[in-house]
């Protein structure tokens, strides 16, 4: 048996970051593990894309706090390489008066917490994405400091910085057991080793609800394939993300000219497949040849899927258990747990050790499920 203080479930970004943070603040003993390689999961399957463009406070202010931190984070973790962020900003698309009403109330909220976000007419989209097609949509919002970043570096970024800090991690090692004395973890079982921990994180992002089950807590997520695709790189043309939700689009040109965009194919089951079909290429290069048609001239050179690991109200579990002394989760991010990663890792380690939050955590317990199904949904997400 092997002593370890924390065990962190999952080399995604999430666990990551939860590591770094907890060993920046002095904790031992941290050790890492994951079922596959390093970023195999969502992580290394995301669409790169960083905004702060959401319909409720709580994920405006992980994603305002988050970019903050992605501004200075190669300062911050001493990373030797390019990060590629850059900030252009995400054009969201409004394509009925409806939404359109509902993006003047997002708007609203998002400038009351320093967001600079803002409402554009159809001709002043067209100023920042000239080749968007004007009957494709009514009206956007825009906001400048959205933006792009590459998830393998920034992953690695903070890995890094952990391993300089005493982290360590293993990969190809998949949790099996997690054993409990009533409301105590004992130990934990993997295909290479048994640990005896004072702590578990469950960061095992599509997995999340299978390691919840090991210790006899129940996680109300799931997971479902969400497709992408990639293009030939080509000369720049497009600064901006350009998203429609109502479209069900998200598009982008990232630093080395290919065009990444996906989209959320309706009646997924909820299971761990991640595979890529014609289907989800026929529609989307329908839609993005609608509201953007310049890219009907592009070759597509891939495609893949990867899991969004869902919560009930489109908003992450970053918390704590009464019911498992020891037992911490980050999870059910809805496909935005790359955006998220900075504040997860600040906010859990605060939670672990008992400090005062950043931000007001009772939005992001486990235990808000528990007593209502009345509860505000994230309506901004592809």
């Amino acid at each position: 048996m092997k002593n370890v203080n924390c065990l962190i479930v999952g080399a995604g970004i999430s666990g990551v970051s939860i590591a770094y943070n907890l060993a920046s603040k002095g904790i031992k003993d941290i050790h890492v593990v994951d079922k596959s390689y390093f970023t195999s999961g969502a992580t290394g399957r995301c669409g790169a894309g960083v905004r702060q463009q959401w319909n409720t406070e709580t994920n405006c202010m992980l994603a305002k706090k988050s970019i903050d931190f992605f501004e200075q984070a190669k300062e911050i973790l001493e990373y030797p390489g390019n990060l590629e962020f850059k900030q252009e900003g995400y054009l969201i698309l409004a394509t009925s008066e409806q939404e359109h009403q509902q993006f003047i109330k997002n708007v609203e909220l998002q400038n009351s917490l320093d967001i600079p976000s803002s409402l554009l007419t159809k001709a002043e989209a067209l100023k920042i994405v000239p080749h968007l097609n004007p009957d494709s949509f009514v009206s956007a919002t825009f906001c400048p400091t959205d933006g792009h970043l590459n998830p393998f570096k920034m992953t690695e970024a903070y890995m890094i910085a952990a391993k300089r800090l005493g982290v360590t991690f293993s990969f190809f090692e998949e949790v099996k057991k997690i054993n409990r004395v009533g409301n105590k973890i004992k130990s934990v079982e993997t295909t290479k080793e048994v640990y005896s921990v004072n702590i578990v994180v469950n960061a095992a992002g599509g997995y999340a609800a299978e390691v919840g089950a090991l210790a006899g807590i129940e996680i109300p997520v799931y997971s479902e394939n969400h497709e992408i695709l990639a293009t030939e790189p080509v000369e720049r043309i497009q600064g901006p993300m350009v998203m429609s939700f109502s479209k069900n689009i998200y598009c982008q040109q990232v630093p080395h000219g290919a065009f990444l965009m996906g989209r959320t194919t309706p009646g997924q089951p909820a299971d761990h497949d991640v595979e890529s079909t014609w289907q989800f290429l026929d529609e989307m290069a329908k839609t993005a040849i609608h509201i953007l048609p310049l890219l009907g001239e592009l070759r597509v050179v891939r495609q893949w899927g990867g899991s969004y690991n869902m919560s009930p109200d489109r908003q992450p579990i970053i918390s704590a258990t009464e019911d498992l002394e020891g037992f911490y989760m980050a999870c059910g991010f809805s496909g935005h747990g790359f955006m998220f990663a900075p504040m997860t890792g600040i906010l859990l380690s605060e939670i672990i050790l008992k400090e005062t939050p950043t931000l007001p955590i009772e939005g992001l317990s486990l235990d808000r499920f528990k007593h209502t199904t009345d509860f505000e949904v994230e309506q901004s997400v592809v």
